[in-house]
């Protein structure tokens, strides 16, 4: 399916493209004539980030054209099941916000894996340094590329491989001048287009099937519900989403330095500790935007008020582009798309070009002045870059994008989610003992992914989301079992990034007030048992 594109729709598009890279280019102007030092301010903003970017930049560089397209997409062939990746995140926040991003801020670390350094050992460092960055390739710019080019060509005609140069050049440009600024001032204005553009298909659809009753006169009832039997959904039971998210929740969101790298960049702790809270407050939208788009499609379709010509359920968000959304707006939609893309591609890039300078160049080149780590940086960004576009097409292995790029986290995350949970909350827990979760969690993460991908020939037939919860298992008896037999020695500085008990992480005042952490992290934690309860 193509549309039609109209003057008003090529010159916002247009206009969005212009403006937004003109604004992270700027970004890196203004940061150069600033007197500070150079790779601070280039990789972490020098310092100054606030909640509300902090926020707004952790949501965007999170969304990206795999929600939009994807979450419509099981949205449509599901329900609102897979919602849950949405609100339990919210969950994994409020850990970011009490737990981890304390010990970051009051660390002074630049990198997460400099966060292992300090507590474990450089081997710990180097080897999460090397995993994020391949999955930082892998994961967040590969699945985004190759999701928007797909989506872009069903849309205008575009060819998947030019599209996928096109906005990795545009992308990487304002990335490269502008750093880790030019990163989060472009997300922040990047939501705001890609909520306004979300909100409007979703309103319209939602007027068309003529509110929340005529759609359940149209859905299975099981469709409109979020906790689901092993009957009723083989790949993502109830029990699935408790124990295998929070494994793959807790790496993403407080241990993946894509995302947490604008925590790291925050102004102080009161601002690194709101920001993720005020992120977990907009991760309540996405399941009515994102996931239930798809769900009103179905429930038009079912009503005659779409045509019944949607062959493959992935074309989901461009069917309902195409059908339900006046000129103009389509270029709104079309721009909101772009923006999810080049949010998490313009984030994943300048955490590899962190990662490797602070984590691996400077370990051989301790010396290295300002100037010419910022050189490194842009250079590395770069052939991400070209890497990413290389990989991107390799995707189309896989039947469903949002599963595949889950069930790549899945295999990824246990390990690293063992080592940080259990850092900050037990003692004992050794350099050794990390060190060794680490390697032999990765390759058992390899091999079960391997299993899952030739299953055809393997049979193999675990869930994702259990095969993580289980990998989580036997990588924190390792941790365990070393650990106990031989604990940690710790240092000062060590010492002092472990929590005596949980309660520890709430003797930190904060803001007086509704801006207190521990009101808002209250607030949002009753919010989302309440949804919870109601959609159950």
């Amino acid at each position: 399916m193509k549309i039609n594109i109209g003057a008003w729709d090529l010159a916002v598009i247009v206009g969005y493209l212009v403006g937004i890279v003109g604004l992270g280019c700027w970004a890196g102007w203004r940061q150069r004539r600033l007197p500070s030092g150079e790779s601070k301010d280039y990789f972490l903003a020098g310092g100054t980030l606030t909640w509300v970017v902090i926020g707004a930049a952790l949501f965007s560089t999170n969304i990206s054209t795999i929600h939009l397209v994807s979450l419509a997409q099981e949205g449509y062939v599901n329900g609102l099941a897979y919602g849950n990746f949405e609100w339990m995140a919210a969950f994994t926040l409020i850990a970011l916000s009490l737990f981890f991003a304390p010990f970051y801020i009051r660390s002074r670390v630049t990198t997460l894996p400099d966060f292992l350094e300090k507590r474990y050992n450089r081997p710990c460092r180097d080897w999460l340094a090397v995993l994020s960055i391949i999955s930082a390739i892998f994961i967040h710019i590969g699945f985004s590329l190759y999701t928007g080019a797909v989506v872009l060509r069903g849309l205008f005609g575009i060819n998947i491989y030019t599209s996928i140069i096109v906005t990795s050049v545009l992308t990487g440009l304002y990335t490269i001048v502008g750093g880790l600024l030019a990163v989060v001032l472009t997300e922040s204005i990047q939501t705001v287009i890609l909520l306004a553009g979300a909100i409007c298909i979703t309103v319209i659809a939602y007027w068309q099937v003529g509110g929340w009753m005529a759609l359940s006169d149209v859905v299975e009832p099981v469709k409109l519900t979020v906790l689901r039997s092993a009957e009723e959904s083989p790949t993502l039971p109830w029990y699935a989403v408790f124990l295998g998210y929070p494994v793959i929740g807790l790496w993403y969101w407080c241990a993946d330095q894509t995302i947490v790298q604008r925590v790291l960049g925050a102004k102080d702790e009161n601002h690194a500790r709101v920001g993720p809270l005020f992120a977990g407050f907009i991760k309540i939208l996405p399941v009515f935007i994102f996931v239930l788009p798809g769900l009103l499609c179905y429930a038009l379709i079912q009503q005659g008020k779409l045509p019944n010509e949607l062959a493959d359920s992935a074309d989901t968000y461009a069917f309902m582009i195409g059908h339900l959304l006046p000129v103009g707006l389509k270029g709104l939609v079309a721009a909101s798309l772009l923006a999810a893309l080049m949010s998490t591609v313009s984030g994943a890039l300048n955490s590899i070009a962190t990662l490797f300078c602070y984590d691996l160049y400077k370990r051989f080149k301790p010396d290295v002045p300002d100037h010419r780590l910022v050189v490194i940086g842009r250079w590395v960004t770069f052939v991400a870059m070209v890497a990413a576009i290389i990989w991107s097409p390799f995707i189309s292995h896989f039947k469903s994008i949002f599963q595949g790029v889950t069930a790549v986290i899945c295999y990824i995350a246990p390990p690293i989610t063992a080592v940080f949970l259990w850092g900050v909350f037990w003692r004992r827990a050794s350099g050794r003992a990390a060190q060794l979760t680490l390697y032999i969690g990765t390759g058992l993460g390899f091999v079960v992914f391997l299993l899952d991908w030739f299953k055809e020939q393997t049979g193999w037939n675990v869930p994702s989301m259990m095969a993580t919860f289980y990998l989580f298992a036997f990588c924190s008896v390792i941790l365990a079992v070393i650990s106990w037999r031989k604990p940690h020695e710790h240092t000062e500085e060590s010492g002092r990034l472990v929590w005596a008990h949980p309660l520890e992480s709430l003797s930190f005042r904060g803001w007086p007030g509704i801006g207190n952490y521990k009101v808002l992290a209250g607030v949002l934690f009753v919010v989302m048992v309440g949804l919870y309860i109601v959609f159950r």
